[in-house]
């Protein structure tokens, strides 16, 4: 059902994390687009340079600034304008007390997991680049989605793909091969691999990412977490699931039916396409995007990746189907450690080295049979993890 179907009116638009890469896409395609949107809340953690160019650029009601410091100066700054700013991204579910059009819920990390139930509540339509969320409590989330009927989109490329392939198709899957670029270091020798400094490991060959996602990159991680994602959103079995090294990143998802069809689909390295089509779905709206390059169609230089060369992907062996506790502990862990690789207090090799010792110590355990109970119970265990992983790693 597409939210366009009232032509005149205008839609409410809520950006949760709109400073980031994705959140910075969702406001552009809304600005250029202003005839089309009412912004109601924009947030931040404390970028205040990008929220200033936001505010000054669009008529925006509300902005939550999270870092209590420059909340201060926003508020003392903004005092004059037609705005209200608020510090706690608790305010969400007070600022939307009507249910918006569309939601985009690109607050990065686990931070971003309870504005994004608060806004299910108060969204149409919620489209989540947040996959830690999705990956930790995506059953805490598919309940609220069904309490309050609300459409959820998922915008990461590959899941956007996935998703578009099979929205409205009833054949039976065979297997989902999700590509990866390979990052900057898939032809580096292993042997090299003890010189990467974070300089080098951030410098993404294809995507425009934060530093924190760039770095997952480079170790695969991020494919491992979005293998996680597709299982949970897809509710498939695990097994289905392939990953495939696709350097120029322009096709996102193979699915072979059981019928002996294949399904792909392909576009540019623009996160504008899914961003713009979760917002669009169901209208006539046209992207203005580059003509097909044949060279990327003519060589796709698919292979399988190397798990000795990227060991993190051996992980996917100690996934289940079900959801589990687990899962929150892996992403806290890696967080913490990606996170000291990039202080300087940790080598890259070390991030997979600590990341097995802190997933298996007998003290988490539990984790692989306990099903997340809420967000405070998830909350507890990632502060559990920091410490162990900070204990572990600093000396």
């Amino acid at each position: 059902m597409g939210i366009f179907n009232c032509r005149n009116m205008k839609k409410k638009i809520a950006i949760l994390g709109s400073t980031g890469s994705i959140g910075k896409n969702t406001f552009n395609i809304v600005k250029k687009n202003s005839k089309d949107f009412e912004i109601i809340l924009l947030t931040t953690n404390k970028n205040l340079k990008e929220i200033y160019k936001q505010v000054k650029s669009s008529k925006v009601k509300n902005i939550i600034i999270a870092n209590f410091l420059q909340y201060q100066k926003a508020k003392k700054k903004l005092k004059n304008r037609k705005i209200k700013v608020y510090n706690n991204l608790n305010e969400v579910k007070n600022i939307l007390k009507k249910k918006v059009d569309y939601t985009m819920s690109a607050i990065s990390g686990l931070d971003g997991l309870q504005p994004t139930m608060d806004s299910i509540k108060y969204s149409k339509r919620i489209a989540i680049a947040n996959k830690e969320s999705i990956i930790c409590a995506w059953n805490l989330i598919y309940k609220q989605l069904k309490k309050f009927k609300t459409e959820f989109i998922p915008v990461d490329s590959e899941h956007f793909s996935i998703w578009s392939l099979i929205k409205n198709n009833n054949e039976s899957i065979n297997k989902i091969y999700i590509t990866a670029s390979g990052g900057p270091f898939l032809n580096l020798s292993k042997k090299k691999f003890k010189n990467i400094n974070p300089k080098k490991a951030i410098n993404h060959p294809r995507w425009k990412m934060g530093k924190k996602i760039s770095i997952d990159s480079a170790t695969m991680m991020n494919k491992v977490f979005e293998v996680i994602e597709a299982q949970r959103i897809f509710n498939l079995d695990i097994k289905k699931f392939k990953i495939l090294i696709h350097p120029k990143s322009y096709l996102h998802a193979i699915i072979k039916f059981d019928n002996g069809t294949i399904k792909t689909l392909m576009h540019d390295t623009d996160m504008k396409i899914p961003i713009f089509n979760s917002i669009y779905l169901g209208s006539y709206k046209k992207l203005k995007t580059k003509n097909i390059d044949l060279s990327n169609l003519n060589n796709l230089n698919l292979s399988f990746p190397d798990e000795n060369k990227f060991p993190s992907l051996k992980l996917l062996k100690k996934i289940k189907n079900k959801i589990s506790l687990f899962e929150t502990l892996l992403i806290s862990a890696n967080d913490e450690l990606v996170k000291y690789f990039l202080n300087g207090e940790i080598q890259f090799n070390d991030i997979n080295k600590y990341l097995n010792k802190v997933i298996n110590l007998n003290q988490f355990r539990y984790c692989k049979s306990k099903k997340p109970r809420d967000i405070k119970q998830i909350n507890a265990l990632i502060e559990e993890v920091r410490l162990k992983t900070k204990y572990l790693c600093i000396k």
